[in-house]
This record gives C-alpha cells, structure tokens and sequence, in this order.
C-alpha cells in the first residue's frame, strides 16, 4: 500500500500540535510523560518536533491524558490557522 504524501496544512497542523504539547509538558521531564502515556520518548520527541505530522488519535488521547489536558484542546492546536490578514 502506497502512503498519500501529506500536504502542507498537514504537515503545518502536526508541528502546531507538537508546539501545543511541548508547551504543555513544561518542563515535565519527556521520558516520565511518555511512560505515563504508554509510547515511547522518542515517538513523543518526533511528535513535539512535528516529524509524525499525523499521530493517532488514541495516542493525542493518552498523551493528553498524561498531560492533564483536554483533548478538545490539543483539537483546538491541532486545527488552528493562521489569520487570514497575516497572510496578505
């Protein structure tokens, strides 16, 4: 099966949910949050350097939850956009 390249809102969506969660985390050490949500520190680090763009939800889910975060909030990140104005 041939993977869809991800197109650059995508990619964008996936570094500002990385941003969120780093921000998150601060200074909550990486390794203590990844065991507490069941994934690796490394599936977490490329998460927050926003090199897995696209994360399961199920992983948001227990990273939120290891957070202390509502996912709606992490959605929120996820989904923002830059001000139309901005762009001009």
């Amino acid at each position: 099966m041939v993977r869809v390249p991800l197109t650059p809102e995508q990619i964008a969506a996936g570094c500002r949910l990385g941003v969120f969660l780093r921000q998150a985390r601060a200074g909550r050490d990486l390794e203590s949050v990844a065991a507490e949500a069941g994934i690796s520190p490394e599936t977490l680090r490329k998460i927050e350097a926003g090199r897995i763009s696209t994360p399961s939800f199920g992983t948001v889910v227990a990273i939120c939850g290891a957070l202390k975060l509502p996912v709606a909030d992490a959605a929120e990140a996820w989904a923002a956009r830059v001000d139309d104005s901005l762009a001009m």
